[in-house]
């Protein structure tokens, strides 16, 4: 047997086909960030700086649908979000949610960047270029963004439009992750594990603190090149409860402050509202967050900021085979609370956070 013969069994034998993708730079040349959207990425990534570090006393809130799937549905969201915004401004800052990339333990839609047409055909590139249009548009409205940050080669894509990045529960305890989120430019929240453990959400936290060293590609040609980071130094902590149950209360805070006094790090943490928080009940989020506002009139000082999934219309759907029969603005990966409850809720925490600024 010839060598070649024998590469038939080394290599790819798993592979069914490969596609060429553009460079980052291609894209982001293609779809240039302009100077509106800039301004709102660097204000906003400096505000959500200050709130992490205590200089702003503000909370700071990540809200939006679980995840994207329709472009001119988000944009409608945005436009509700935007005015949302400016109206509890004074108390809270939002940055809306918006989310590309779905991990999964086994199976189901991954998200808009890997399959945007809802069909398995994951048309990577038309994903990316969605992505990052949806994102220009939503920051031309002055609305700063967030999402999580999963795949190690995304963020040369769509980076410099984010303000906000988690890493989510599954992917916390990943070197890859770790390695990524010190070296990403914006603020990045480590989710505690699915088990509820939210020490080794800490460990990350503070590992992403560090110089990193890591394979990726860059932004010009798209080549392979080692990358060493200087370190991230806004990472905290997000409790988003566990197999167990909720961990947002004051007891559950208070036990996460201990560890990350003893881990060296600021006392920073986020809640998610929903998750094991709500018991996965989107409808439960107004009750997460009004203990949070409760925590923070009793005088908490570690509770920077909350995350709420939200959309148009409440609760979810699956995607059925004829995509005709998708209900508009209901989310089809974890449920969402409806607009008009995301209104109610923080309109309410607004009037409560109005007395501990005051305080302060």
């Amino acid at each position: 047997m010839d060598l070649s013969e024998h590469n038939k069994e080394l290599f790819n034998t798993h592979i069914g086909k490969q596609e060429a993708l553009s460079t980052p730079q291609a894209l982001r040349d293609a779809l240039p960030i302009d100077d509106l959207s800039a301004t709102t990425v660097v204000k906003a990534r400096k505000e959500v700086r200050d709130i992490i570090w205590g200089k702003d006393k503000r909370l700071l809130a990540i809200v939006g649908p679980c995840s994207i799937h329709d472009i001119d549905q988000a944009l409608e969201y945005a436009r509700l979000l935007q005015k949302l915004s400016k109206e509890v401004e004074n108390e809270i800052k939002i940055v809306m949610r918006v989310y590309f990339e779905k991990p999964r333990t086994v199976l189901g839609w991954k998200g808009m960047i890997y399959d945007p047409h809802l069909d398995d055909s994951f048309d990577i590139l038309t994903g990316l270029q969605r992505a990052r249009k949806l994102l220009l548009e939503v920051n031309k409205m002055g609305l700063a963004c967030a999402t999580e940050m999963l795949d190690p080669l995304v963020p040369q894509y769509i980076a410099d439009l984010v303000s906000w990045t988690a890493i989510g529960a599954r992917t916390t305890e990943s070197q890859t992750h770790r390695q990524m989120a010190s070296g990403l430019s914006m603020p990045v929240g480590f989710k505690n594990s699915t088990n509820g453990d939210f020490t080794v959400a800490i460990n990350a936290a503070k590992a992403a603190r560090k110089q990193q060293s890591f394979l990726g590609i860059n932004q010009e040609q798209g080549q392979i090149c080692i990358f060493h980071t200087n370190g991230n130094p806004d990472t905290h902590l997000i409790l988003r409860g566990g197999n167990d149950g909720p961990n947002y209360s004051a007891e559950h805070v208070a036990m996460a402050e201990v560890v990350l006094e003893k881990a060296g790090l600021e006392k920073a943490i986020m809640i998610d509202c929903n998750h094991s928080n709500s018991g996965k009940d989107p409808y439960k989020q107004p009750e997460v967050l009004e203990d949070i506002v409760k925590q923070k009139l009793d005088g908490n000082k570690s509770v920077i900021g909350f995350m709420v999934e939200s959309h148009i219309h409440g609760g979810s759907q699956n995607i059925p085979s004829d995509l005709s029969k998708l209900k508009h603005g209901v989310s089809i990966t974890d449920a969402c609370i409806d607009f008009e409850g995301t209104k109610t809720m923080f309109f309410d925490a607004q009037k409560q956070l109005t007395k501990v600024l005051l305080k302060a």
